[in-house]
C-alpha cells in the first residue's frame, strides 16, 4: 500500500508535463541541443589538439635487444 505502482508513477508525470510543460519543455529541449552541440565542438577540438600533438612528437627509435659484449653463455656440463 504505501509503494507507488508504475501507473501512479505515470499519471504523475502526466499531471507534471500538463502544468509545467507549455513553458519547460522548450526550454528544456533547447539547453539539451546546445549541450550536445558544445559536446561534439570539445571531442573535436580535442582530437585536432591529440593529433597535433601526436604529429609533433619526434619518433624515439625502436628499443632492440642489446647484446653484451664480452659475456659468453654458460656451458652445460653433462657428467
Amino acid at each position: 500500500m504505501g509503494a507507488l505502482a508504475p501507473w501512479h508513477w505515470a499519471v504523475i508525470i502526466v499531471v507534471v508535463f500538463l502544468l509545467f510543460g507549455g513553458r519547460l519543455l522548450p526550454r528544456l529541449g533547447r539547453s539539451v541541443g546546445q549541450s550536445v552541440t558544445g559536446l561534439k565542438k570539445g571531442l573535436q577540438k580535442g582530437t585536432e589538439e591529440f593529433k597535433s600533438a601526436v604529429a609533433e612528437t619526434p619518433e624515439s627509435p625502436k628499443p632492440t635487444a642489446a647484446k653484451p659484449e664480452g659475456v659468453k653463455p654458460p656451458k652445460n656440463e653433462q657428467t
